[in-house]
């Protein structure tokens, strides 16, 4: 761990396995509430357009990414809305659309396969010190978010009928989970990649509701699950010459599967004493 940080890429790449391993799984807890699970895959490909529109302008790709991620975001929000099968025909043409146009685009600018493969599967060694000032002030804004109205959230994930009778404004919160999702999928493509960018967002979130007791404690074991995955997947890209967006998602899913096989008989404990409490009373009465 020591030797790796000896490089300034390196010392890059764990602040920003930090910075993801925090916000991808605190929004992804809301996301996966409200079955949205695909959304981030969705808002993954059509980033890929903004990156292309970046490299053929000469401007910022991240700005790009961030740009039209927002925009394909509030665009799921507004068909899921109107329709129930609306989210799923979004997710689709995001999906088609926003890989075709990012590929074209990038080809037109002359990049390569080289570079378009880098924000597909992730490259630490090519993000700056310019680029991780911009990502931790994303990263900032969305842990804010959450922060601030982490309440509204996690009624409108829960019920959103219940939360409209309450009078919150259910477009304008929705909108705002879309939005910071797609702000996350900015922040964690240069190190994990937009095809994987999705499964941080939710295997952890997956795997601390195999014992979590609370919306709270969920988000909790998510985020401390997600900053594992993420550091301890770095370094073992750096130690054993591997791609770290991949090995960040595998740890993540080997923490899953640790979860699950640890969570089952968490929740046959938890059952059994909780009927040995409930029938304690007519113990007593006997």
């Amino acid at each position: 761990m020591m030797e790796m940080l000896q490089f300034e890429y390196m010392r890059i790449g764990l602040v920003m396995a930090v910075l993801i391993g925090l916000t991808a799984p605190a929004i992804g807890t809301f996301v996966v509430q409200r079955r949205l699970a695909l959304l981030g895959d969705g808002i993954g490909h059509v980033a890929l357009t903004g990156i292309g529109l970046g490299l053929l302008t000469g401007s910022s790709p991240i700005l790009g990414a961030l740009a039209v991620s927002v925009l394909g975001a509030l665009a799921i929000e507004l068909l899921r809305a109107r329709s129930r099968s609306g989210a799923d025909v979004a997710l689709a043409l995001l999906f088609y659309g926003g890989l075709a146009g990012g590929v074209v685009l990038t080809g037109r600018s002359g990049a390569g396969t080289a570079s378009l493969q880098s924000y597909l599967f992730g490259s630490i060694t090519s993000v700056t010190a310019a680029d991780l000032y911009v990502i931790a002030g994303l990263a900032a804004a969305v842990l804010l978010v959450v922060a601030l109205f982490g309440r509204e959230l996690f009624l409108l994930s829960q019920d959103e009928e219940l939360a409209r009778a309450a009078g919150l404004p259910v477009r304008f919160l929705s909108a705002l989970v879309a939005v910071t999702a797609a702000v996350t999928v900015v922040i964690a493509m240069r190190a994990i990649g937009l095809l994987l960018v999705s499964a941080l967002m939710v295997v952890p979130v997956a795997a601390a509701q195999q014992f979590a007791r609370s919306f709270r404690g969920t988000m909790l074991a998510a985020m401390a699950a997600g900053v594992l995955s993420a550091v301890a997947g770095l370094a073992g890209s750096y130690q054993y010459d591997l791609p770290p967006g991949p090995s960040i998602v595998l740890l993540a899913l080997a923490v899953f599967a640790v979860a699950v096989a640890a969570g089952g008989p968490l929740r046959r404990r938890r059952t059994a004493a909780a009927r040995a409490r409930a029938a304690e009373p007519e113990v007593m009465k006997s």
